[in-house]
């Protein structure tokens, strides 16, 4: 895991420059590699105000987003859409590819 000052610098970028924020979220998602998506929500949950501020807006008790967002965190859907929406995001689905063509 990263250490401290890395992530406060991280949230400091991200509180920044939320454009590269997004960025990020999206290469972490495309690769599938949930763990790195944690730290970055963990780092961005700084940006947003902090631990407090996040779990209010998203409905979430301090404890849930601790936990939800821990290294050993698995968050389910509607937690990370609302940790999302309350750093002003959302998920989306994209066609990687054209679908199949039909018979």
């Amino acid at each position: 895991m990263k250490d401290r000052a890395h992530d406060d610098a991280m949230a400091e970028l991200y509180q920044e420059d939320p454009a590269y924020a997004i960025q990020v979220l999206n290469s972490i998602l495309e690769d599938g590699d949930q763990s790195e998506l944690l730290i970055t929500l963990r780092q961005m949950t700084k940006a947003f105000g902090g631990v407090q501020s996040v779990a209010e807006t998203a409905h979430l008790s301090t404890t849930q987003l601790y936990r939800t967002l821990s290294p050993d965190g698995n968050p389910v859907l509607s937690s990370l859409s609302a940790i999302l929406k309350a750093m002003g995001l959302r998920l989306a689905v994209q066609s990687v590819q054209p679908p199949p063509a039909h018979a």
